[in-house]
Formats: C-alpha cells, sequence, structure tokens
C-alpha cells in the first residue's frame, strides 16, 4: 500500500507542477511557454545599438532665450576685499530649458445689439465652434483625443492628468464627452481614408479579438504604407468585408494571412504573407525532424524574400530568369509526396497547393511585400490600448477608437505631427 501512496504522490506532483498561477515562479519559466528565441529574425554580423557612422543627438543650447539669470561676485573669497563694481568678462553660460506652470487660458466671447437709424436692431453673433456657455476648447479637445488613441491612457488616467498637471477640473465624463466631440469631426477624414483604401493599388488585411464589457469583438484592419483604416465588427466572418466594402477591392492586390474569408473577397489578385507560412513551417522542421520538405519550403521563401530586396522595377514587367528558377522549385516541391507520418506538413502542403499563384505574386509586382507585418503593426496598437486600460466598456468606445487610431496612423505615415492634426480637426471640423 506505501508503495501505490507513493507512486499517486509522485503521479500528483508530475500532473500539478508549480507554475506562476500557483506558486512564486515567474511567469517567464513557465512550461509549454513560448520561446523567445523563435523569430524568424535571421542572425547579423553587427553589434546591437548604433551602427559606426550613425549621426547622435544631443541637447542644444537654444538660440531663443527667454530669460537671463546673471550671477556675479561681490567680494573676494581671497582676501574679502569688494569687487561688487569691477570690471567683469562672461566666461561662459548653461541653459536650464523647462516648462512653464501649466495653467487654462480662458477666453471670453461677447456679442451685442445694435440699434440703426433706420430702427432695425442688429446682433452680432458667436463664432461656429462657440456653442455651450461654457466649453472647453479645440486645444485640450485635441490633446484629450491624442492621449486616448496615441498614449493609450485610460479615462481615469486621463481625468487626473487633466486635473493634476493641466489644472483642468475635467471629470471622467467630460474626457468621453471631449473624445465624442472629436470623433464626430474625424468622421469625414476617416471616411476619406476608406475611400482611398478602395482605389489602392496594394492592401494588407488583418484581424483581432478585442474585449468590451467582457465580450469578445473584433477590430479588423485594412492598410498600407500610407493609410491604415480600422473597424469595429462583431464578428470574424466575410460579412465584415461585405458589409465594410460592398463591391470588394476589385483594383487591389489584398495581402492576407490564408484566413478563408479573405480569399472571398473580390480583389485583383491575393498575396499570402509568408512571415506566417515561415512560422508554419518552422513548427513542422521542429517536429519532423527526419524530414526535410519543411525546410526546403523555407530555404526557398527565404530566398525569393532575398531576391525581392534586389530587384528593380525593369524586373516585374519582364522574364526574369531568377524568379522562374523559383518558381519552378516551388511547384516541386508543393507536388513532392510526403510521407505518410507528416500528416501536418501534408495539409500544409495541400493549402499551398490550393493557393499556389498568391504564394510568390510578391516577385511580380513592386508595390506587393512579401509578409503582411503591417497589418499585424496596425492592430497592435489595439492590444497596447488593451493591455493599459483593460478593456472597452462599450461598442461605441471601441468604433471611436477605431476611428480616431485610423486617423492618427494615417497622420503618421504621412510624416505629420499627430497632435497638430488633431487640432486642425478639433478646431475646423464640425459635429
Amino acid at each position: 500500500m506505501k508503495r501505490v501512496y507513493d507512486l499517486e504522490t509522485e503521479l500528483a506532483i508530475y500532473k500539478n507542477k508549480k507554475n506562476s498561477k500557483n506558486s512564486h515562479t515567474p511567469p517567464s519559466q513557465d512550461q509549454n511557454r513560448v520561446k523567445k528565441n523563435q523569430s524568424l529574425r535571421e542572425k547579423s554580423d553587427r553589434k546591437a545599438g548604433g551602427q559606426f557612422g550613425h549621426e547622435g543627438n544631443t541637447l542644444l543650447c537654444s538660440t531663443v532665450i527667454d530669460e537671463v539669470v546673471e550671477h556675479h561676485s561681490f567680494f573676494c573669497n581671497h582676501c574679502g576685499n569688494d569687487i561688487e563694481n569691477t570690471e567683469e568678462e562672461l566666461i561662459e553660460i548653461r541653459q536650464v530649458i523647462d516648462i512653464p506652470e501649466i495653467k487654462p487660458y480662458c477666453t471670453e466671447h461677447r456679442v451685442y445689439r445694435k440699434k440703426c437709424t433706420c430702427g432695425h436692431t442688429m446682433n452680432s453673433s458667436f463664432p461656429k465652434h462657440v456653442v455651450a456657455k461654457v466649453q472647453y476648447g479645440s486645444r485640450i479637445e485635441s490633446l484629450v483625443g491624442y492621449l486616448h488613441a496615441r498614449q493609450y491612457l485610460p479615462y481615469k488616467r486621463l481625468h487626473e492628468f487633466c486635473n493634476h498637471v493641466l489644472n483642468l477640473p475635467i471629470s471622467v465624463g467630460g474626457v468621453h464627452h471631449l473624445l465624442q466631440r472629436l470623433t464626430k469631426k474625424a468622421i469625414p477624414y476617416y471616411e476619406q481614408i476608406k475611400a482611398r483604401i478602395e482605389q489602392a493599388i496594394f492592401v494588407g488585411t488583418d484581424e483581432t479579438s478585442v474585449n468590451i464589457n467582457g465580450q469578445n469583438d473584433w477590430i479588423w484592419t485594412w492598410q498600407n504604407e500610407d493609410l491604415t483604416f480600422l473597424i469595429h465588427s462583431d464578428n470574424r466572418g466575410f460579412k465584415t468585408i461585405s458589409d465594410t466594402f460592398e463591391g470588394g477591392l476589385p483594383k487591389t492586390v489584398l495581402q492576407h494571412d490564408r484566413f478563408a474569408c479573405h480569399f472571398q473577397c473580390n480583389a485583383f489578385h491575393h498575396q499570402i504573407c509568408m512571415a506566417h507560412v515561415l512560422r508554419d513551417l518552422t513548427y513542422l522542421s521542429e517536429i519532423y525532424k527526419n524530414y526535410t520538405w519543411a525546410t526546403d519550403m523555407q530555404i526557398l521563401i527565404r530566398e525569393a524574400i532575398a531576391l525581392k530586396k534586389e530587384l528593380i522595377t525593369s524586373n516585374y514587367y519582364e522574364p526574369f530568369q531568377a524568379r522562374i528558377e523559383l518558381e519552378n522549385k516551388l511547384k516541386i516541391l508543393l507536388q513532392q509526396e510526403l510521407h505518410e507520418e507528416c500528416k501536418k506538413a501534408k495539409t500544409l502542403q495541400k493549402s499551398l497547393l490550393k493557393h499556389q499563384e498568391y504564394i510568390l505574386y510578391f516577385l511580380h509586382h513592386p508595390n506587393v511585400p512579401p509578409d503582411n507585418n503591417g497589418s499585424e503593426r496596425a492592430i497592435r496598437n489595439v492590444k497596447v490600448k488593451q493591455k493599459i486600460s483593460g478593456q472597452f466598456k462599450t461598442i461605441k468606445g471601441a468604433q471611436n477608437f477605431a476611428i480616431l487610431r485610423s486617423v492618427i496612423d494615417t497622420t503618421i505615415k504621412s510624416g505629420q505631427q499627430v497632435l497638430y492634426a488633431l487640432n486642425l480637426i478639433a478646431t475646423f471640423g464640425t459635429e
């Protein structure tokens, strides 16, 4: 009986190992945790940090001086003589760059009534943007939007920042109202982004889950080098695509991660993400160490990505030997008979064979990249926002974030300053 008891105890220990949820073990030591060294980025011979010849930055003296504080000597610390009126020379300057005390700036608008000699009474009028008895101005409105959608501050921390740093008595409800106001003004620019996406030559797309008051919804993105368009949706199916782009994207090369509904979208052509394929192949090469098909496919894809970097514009529009050779190798690998043991590899091979024309299309079009990393970067902001704020409380809140974030990302891609752009929207936009 003791032997049975000992074995049961040992088995219980084996089945219930310590981890970060039931002990002081840090999360980094949890079993089955994704290894940090699984990046697809290959090693280079360069050291970490700034490279040789990199131009450094340092804080320079300002040419605009707001205040000068002079420090004079009034007596000699050697003999004690009075030297207050002795001639002196400037030997060194030092500057302290700071910001002034932040305090609200109140502008009072006044309208008057005048009576003409003809008997008509004439009232002057307020500017269009002055609509309430007391209201916050466009700078505050744009700053709240910037801190919410660019710096990811949640409502309560925004409330604290406004009260303690800006000395503005804004409530959490006031923060919400300002965001609503700015979002309404941003909608025309958001719709312009969508219209430009529909006309774009290349667009990448992806989606990610989003927690809205405990409910699992989705944020979708369509993006390229110039534009980012985000929307909220309650589903992850083709319905979202058809509702957003009724006619599809017939002028566009659409890049994605092989998620089935994306292939249903009417597009000029499709390009599947090579980064996703490489990750799938990495997994297969780890579990089927005695078979080389996955490794051979990895080598081919990496050669194609390297070739992409060497192509010049004319290479895309004429027969190119290196590309032809890679496409022939791809056909052979996709038709290669795999061992019965390699079931997962056969599944991937079947999927790639089905979408063969969408694998190396990036070698035929100068504007199409080999991976969909741009889309992942576009929706990563949603995850960052959730990690800081926890979740969105309402669908409207998620929609507002999608609108503002689309405008902000597009502004960044155009090389413009985000806060300046939001201030223009807050000043000249209409609700």
